[in-house]
């Protein structure tokens, strides 16, 4: 059992979701006059497994235990749509289809999600009122510090926990604990197990350090005689992390601390949007890139199009590709970042970085998964190479592809960052989007990028 297994939750998912999601095709099939034959059956079935499964990836009950409620809709409702789609693509292949009767099953598809939402929210309705007749369950926490009282307060932050905390075990003197703790201090450490029997406590956290393992031991054998559950607070949470989750690798459970948003379905989302995006707009752009490939070459001489060495995932080196836009190509151990009024760049050149219609080549480097449409910019080799020693945390931004536009350059970091400030401030909103990372961030990221274009803001 883990700390988001939550009694209420994990029965909608486990249980109340997949019997609506048959009871729906069963109740479709009845109104439409039909019977139950074998196709339906199967249909039934790849439904509910498949659906159980995009699910159990996608998992729209984190934003619910957030309160994150728009995430929570999006993430259901898209989790239905990769169900729908793996339904299909299974019918089309194995002659199914023909069987199914169409309308009937575009029904269902339809019907489904608007009856999951319809159902979550009565739920929470009377959850959140505690019309559901359940009892927060009792909450102890061994440990004052930052880490347990954050933990604490985020309990009380999100209702649909149902969990009330009761207080702390601490052996530390007052002058150690942290300021800011809401709740009582209940005792110490040797007082847990009589506590927790008198009180018949239903959730214990350890909040230690590794330094406190005997004492840890100690307390694990002392609960052995209760009926609480123990779980532990890592102490990791006081640094910095990054997509951490929970993994397991040969059975072993390890805690990712600083990872990609990229794994599992994200990354397929990620890597389709990427392709579809990308050969939409380079087919609608192509006559533009041959008008603008002759102007580069008439313009000036010199290749119609720059090759400059850049860091891509994982910091290996790519080419990346622009319209040439200045009368130098510099890829060496130095290179100096074009400036306003910089007297390199060509007249045509101007307009091109002006309107940004130098970065079309790079939707080449998107459909060779050397890049992506959105994520943190590439920097020049020699440019990584300098910043890497002087900002904290620079080279992260290379866990994920570099994007043709990102979040730092929707926020008013695009085009030349002359001091480490800048460079700062671009890095924070890189690492800031690995953080938050979704599919609809991306869209609004394109969406502002497309304004921010029609300004000319920063662009020289």
């Amino acid at each position: 059992m883990t700390v988001t297994d939550i009694p209420f939750l994990s029965f909608i998912q486990r249980v109340l979701d997949p019997l609506l999601i048959m009871g729906m095709l069963y109740l479709v099939i009845i109104l439409d006059g039909q019977q139950m034959n074998g196709y339906s059956l199967i249909l039934l079935i790849l439904g509910f497994f498949i659906s159980t499964a995009v699910y159990q990836h996608i998992d729209p009950y984190q934003a619910w235990r957030n309160g994150r409620m728009l995430a929570y809709v999006r993430d259901l409702i898209g989790g239905w749509l990769v169900t729908v789609a793996l339904l299909v693509l299974l019918g089309v292949v194995t002659g199914m289809r023909s069987h199914i009767d169409g309308q009937l099953a575009m029904q269902w598809f339809v019907a489904t999600p608007l009856l999951l939402l319809a159902v979550h929210g009565v739920v929470r309705r009377l959850g959140g009122g505690k019309g559901m007749g359940m009892e927060p369950r009792s909450v102890v926490i061994v440990g004052a510090n930052d880490v347990s009282v954050k933990f604490a307060n985020r309990i009380e932050t999100y209702p649909n926990l149902f969990m009330s905390v009761r207080g702390y075990f601490d052996d530390r003197v007052e002058a150690r604990r942290p300021a800011n703790i809401r709740h009582a201090i209940l005792g110490n450490m040797n007082d847990i197990a009589g506590y927790v029997r008198e009180h018949k406590t239903k959730m214990i956290f350890i909040s230690q350090p590794i330094s406190a393992q005997p004492r840890i031991r100690k307390l694990i054998d002392e609960l052995q005689d209760t009926t609480a559950s123990v779980y532990f607070l890592p102490d990791i949470y006081v640094f910095d992390l990054m997509q951490a989750r929970f993994d397991s690798v040969g059975g072993m459970p390890v805690i990712a601390i600083c990872e990609t948003p990229f794994t599992g379905i994200n990354s397929l989302v990620k890597r389709v949007s990427d392709i579809l995006l990308a050969f939409v707009i380079q087919l609608m752009l192509l006559p533009v890139m041959l008008v603008i490939a002759v102007a580069v070459k008439a313009s000036s001489p010199g290749p119609v199009i720059f090759r400059q060495r850049r860091y891509g995932l994982y910091g290996e080196q790519i080419i990346v590709y622009k319209f040439r836009s200045m009368t130098v190509t510099d890829d060496g151990a130095k290179v100096v970042q074009a400036t306003k009024g910089d007297a390199r760049v060509t007249r045509v050149g101007a307009f091109l970085r002006r309107t940004s219609l130098d970065e079309l080549p790079q939707f080449i480097n998107v459909l060779q998964g050397r890049m992506s449409i959105v994520g943190p910019r590439p920097h020049a080799v020699a440019h990584n190479e300098q910043y890497r020693k002087l900002i904290k945390g620079y080279m992260l931004r290379h866990k994920v592809k570099p994007g043709i536009t990102g979040w730092a350059q929707v926020n008013g970091l695009r085009g030349e960052t002359e001091t480490l400030d800048k460079m700062e401030a671009r890095v924070r909103f890189d690492l800031d989007y690995l953080r938050n990372w979704s599919l609809w961030l991306d869209l609004k990221i394109i969406m502002r990028t497309v304004l921010v274009v029609l300004k000319r803001e920063n662009a020289h």
